[in-house]
């Protein structure tokens, strides 16, 4: 069984934390100032069966061999965490820390004593924003909302670090072909007579119909899907991780805890099975347009499409979010930055004194304008 790993990183010259710098290829020393150069890092032996990327030193495995759990001892690694009591979230702890707040909802969490055997990140997105460029970027959209806490800006203007954190998702790879049975749709016009009523007349008039006629269409239709995304936590609601999307996903690097220095990691959450299959629906709408589009026609019909995959691979990597979990009458709202494009997504309270004078203030320009339409615009 693989062992627990903890790694520390102090700095050569003032013996401080060092912390990977955003946007660069260093570890730098908060304190004095000192960098030090990543090392890259490629995988290590993950047996014959294994598939290599195609651009990086990582590799990608079997899904069959994942989900029957048949995977090399150098795939998974034992980490400590613990799932958050408030929201699920599961924290991994980093180093000598035991204990840590939740970067999703801001509950205090406490380390188990025990460890976890997980599959061990094949690749890793570093972050590209900074921490104070996040803040921008968060700061903007808030102020944007309408309706939204004076609070709420002053809880992001009063310097409140966010949490960079690196989110896991899969990302899964195959080959398809699909049959498929349906019709195709081909409009054509047929002129039809009508009475129509104009001002107070009766007049005849010619008007093309469109109808469609319909013919059986039957085919096969393959394609080959490269990282398909899906999120692996169940902490953050899907439509908020789906949001933060497009991520650039060739500037992925072979995992190195490295990249993980100062931040935390959050472990998944979803199984690789459950990944797959919200995967796979998601490859099931892009093969439907691939058969409308070999459907042809006008309009397309599908009855029913059969689809076989093959050369079926997945990963497991991290993606670079900074953390925002704010109370606002008891609730946290929580708000998410994409770490490599700035990307913000988030949950937004809502200010009922703000909607009340919104809705006052309607209301008295509504009667004022009803009020001058009666005095003035009648009779005029």
């Amino acid at each position: 069984m693989a062992v627990t790993e903890e790694h520390r990183y102090p700095c050569q010259q003032c013996g401080a934390e060092l912390r990977f710098s955003p946007g660069q290829t260093v570890l730098k020393c908060d304190h004095c100032g000192f960098e030090q150069a990543i090392a890259p890092e490629g995988s290590a032996d993950a047996g014959p069966w294994a598939k290599p990327l195609k651009t990086k030193a990582f590799q990608e495995y079997p899904l069959a061999k994942g989900i029957a759990d048949d995977l090399p001892a150098s795939a998974s690694i034992e980490v400590r965490s613990t799932k958050c009591p408030n929201c699920g979230g599961v924290v991994e702890f980093q180093g000598a820390s035991h204990s840590t707040e939740c970067p999703f909802c801001a509950s205090p969490v406490v380390v188990d004593t025990g460890t976890e055997r997980k599959i061990k990140p094949q690749a890793v997105l570093p972050f590209a924003l900074d921490e104070p460029a996040a803040r921008r970027a968060l700061v903007k959209w808030l102020g944007s909302l309408w309706f939204a806490p004076n609070r709420l800006l002053e809880f992001t203007r009063a310097g409140r670090a966010m949490n960079g954190v690196y989110v896991p998702y899969w990302t899964f790879d195959a080959d398809t072909q699909s049959s498929y049975r349906g019709a195709k749709g081909v409009h054509y016009y047929e002129t039809r007579t009508v009475t129509v009523n104009v001002n107070g007349k009766n007049e005849t008039r010619q008007e093309q119909v469109q109808k469609t006629r319909w013919y059986p269409a039957s085919g096969n239709v393959s394609r080959e899907f490269d990282d398909v995304l899906t999120i692996a936590s169940t902490s953050l609601p899907t439509r908020l991780g789906d949001g933060l999307e497009p991520w650039d996903l060739s500037q992925i690097q072979p995992y190195t805890p490295d990249y993980l220095a100062g931040f935390q990691a959050e472990g998944y959450t979803v199984a690789l099975a459950d990944g797959n299959t919200v995967a796979k629906a998601k490859m099931a709408n892009v093969i439907r347009e691939d058969v409308r589009r070999d459907i042809g026609g006008d309009e397309q019909r599908i009855d029913s499409v059969d689809t076989s995959y093959s050369a079926e691979t997945f990963k497991h990597i991290l993606l670079p979010v900074w953390m925002a979990a704010y109370k606002y009458n008891a609730k946290s709202y929580r708000f998410l930055v994409n770490g490599q494009t700035g990307e913000v997504q988030g949950e937004r309270p809502w200010s009922v004194w703000k909607i009340t004078f919104a809705a006052i203030g309607v209301a008295i320009v509504a009667g004022v304008g009803y009020y001058l339409y009666q005095k003035y615009g009648q009779g005029g």
